[in-house]
């Protein structure tokens, strides 16, 4: 039929007279839909503007972080804390040594690490490579106080080669232990693994 088109009703397809074939499926499907939205109030004029996005809820130097491991019931959790631009793993160790907050401990996050009045030493090395420098034995301390020295010292800013955590190593430097560092990274479940062995997953 010249100048007319062809609609579906159902199993059958009819003509119509805009020319073009369009399944009545369809445009039953649009009137319904137009149907509810008028019966539920909504216009149907698209979208309009809703004012000025929303402010606050973040903190000052919010574009900074370090990522510090705390104990928890099942192992390590990690926490941000916003730091200056330019913040190394210095800083990320420094956080940790200070210990959870108030609403970290409330949390149920704690520390492994040795009270006291303590300096941990942290350095950028080569990239991907994170030094160490404890006032303590490795041996000394708890396995979760280890976690969370190297998982922070693996997550901090500032560490060159653009690396994932899970394969920055950190060099372990031990309080009067000539020889060699330990090298180790931070696995994926927040646990310290010596470098070349196995690693955990999820």
């Amino acid at each position: 039929m010249r100048g007319a088109g062809v609609v579906r009703l159902g199993a059958v397809w009819k003509a119509v007279p805009w020319g073009g074939v369009r399944p009545a499926r369809a445009v039953g499907t649009a009137l319904l839909v137009g149907l509810v939205l008028a019966g539920c109030g909504v216009p149907d004029t698209g979208p309009e503007a809703a004012g000025a996005p929303a402010r606050g809820g973040r903190a000052a130097h919010a574009d900074h972080w370090v990522r510090v491991y705390f104990a928890a019931p099942n192992g390590t959790w990690p926490v941000a804390r916003a730091a200056p631009a330019g913040a190394g793993p210095q800083r990320a160790l420094d956080e940790l040594l200070a210990g959870p907050t108030r609403d970290e401990r409330e949390r149920g996050l704690s520390t492994a690490l040795p009270t006291g009045t303590h300096r941990v030493r942290a350095e950028a090395a080569s990239p991907g490579t994170v030094t160490l420098q404890l006032p303590w034995l490795v041996s000394e301390l708890d396995r979760t106080a280890v976690n969370q020295l190297v998982c922070t010292a693996a997550a901090a800013p500032g560490v060159a080669g653009g690396r994932p955590p899970t394969d920055v190593v950190v060099q372990v430097y031990e309080s009067g232990l000539p020889g060699e560092p330990w090298t180790v990274t931070c696995d994926e479940t927040g646990a310290a693994v010596p470098v070349g062995a196995p690693r955990a997953r999820h």
